[in-house]
């Protein structure tokens, strides 16, 4: 069996980089950045890349804005293409009836009745919210806000991408209806 010892000094020696969680976390930034971005993405496209809590606004030929995320807890993840069909402010808010029976501690004011959660700083879906759909079918899934900054560059929520507040409004502002958003 290999030691960790023996295993840093072989990844070393190889030139291999190597991170720990916590080394992760001192240089993951989430604040919008202009960054490059491989030739094949088209302006105007949405690529989120879930292993790396990026979401990636494409401005121009190899060039995009990349903001940081929070995206699905294991098994709850969303995958593919989809578009945005519906854009809201300050978006009213209900769990799923799956979200109800898994978590039933979190949301059990809503089971059996119709209540819906007012738009509003103490809502889950933040600020602004995206609708993501398929073949013009709601899919349940949002890029939205959050009011729980600490979930970005997580895996935490039940399998939409959060964006801070102030991030999520920017990304509202530049995106039309119609925006295809890839997830890989």
């Amino acid at each position: 069996m290999i030691s960790r010892r023996t295993f840093l000094a072989t990844s070393a020696a190889a030139g291999v980089a190597v991170r720990t969680s916590a080394a992760w976390a001192a240089e993951y930034d989430p604040a919008p950045q202009f960054v490059r971005i491989k030739k094949q993405f088209q302006p105007g496209q949405i690529l989120i890349l879930p292993r790396s809590f990026y979401l990636y606004y494409v401005t121009e030929p190899r060039k995009a804005i990349r903001y940081g995320v929070s995206v699905g807890k294991a098994g709850l993840e969303f995958q593919g293409q989809a578009t945005i069909e519906v854009k809201k402010e300050w978006p009213t808010w209900r769990p799923t009836n799956e979200m109800i029976e898994r978590e039933p501690g979190t949301y059990g004011r809503f089971k059996d009745n119709d209540y819906v959660q007012p738009g509003g700083p103490s809502n889950p879906l933040g600020a602004r919210a995206l609708y993501l759909f398929q073949n013009g079918r709601d899919t349940y899934f949002r890029i939205h806000g959050t009011n729980q900054r600490d979930s970005i560059g997580r895996a935490a929520s039940n399998g939409c991408i959060r964006m801070w507040n102030e991030h999520v409004i920017d990304l509202y502002e530049r995106v039309p209806i119609g925006t295809v958003v890839t997830v890989v």
